[in-house]
């Protein structure tokens, strides 16, 4: 299983901002959705953003009009912008993608996590 690497996590006061970036694995040729999840402890797992190849997006209410999740496809990247940041944004934020590999099977992928903390 191919996990992938995000960057940018890392601690930030209340209101600050933080970039959270994440490549696709080499061998992913169509890519139909990328997203972003987070976990907080002792929480589940919650979608926080997505973008589908058809150019929809969607953003888990707590997080709308101050997070925007963007793609690149020539570059089969995700990023997600994190503006306003509050401390109970503060979780390990993973990315996710999912789609077609060269050999036409279906894959998906997450990412192996990084930890955003806001601070009050």
């Amino acid at each position: 299983q191919v996990q992938l690497a995000e960057s940018g996590g890392g601690l930030v006061q209340a209101g600050g901002s933080l970039r959270l970036s994440c490549a696709a694995p080499g061998d992913i040729s169509s890519i139909n959705r990328m997203a972003w999840y987070r976990q907080a402890p002792g929480k589940q797992r919650e979608l926080v953003a997505q973008s589908i190849s058809s150019g929809s997006t969607d953003y888990a209410d707590s997080v709308k009009g101050r997070f925007t999740i963007s793609r690149d496809n020539a570059k089969n990247t995700v990023t997600l912008q994190m503006n306003s940041l509050k401390p109970e944004d503060t979780a390990v934020y993973y990315c996710y993608f999912n789609g077609i590999d060269a050999t036409m099977m279906y894959r998906t992928y997450w990412g192996q996590g990084t930890q955003v903390t806001v601070s009050s």
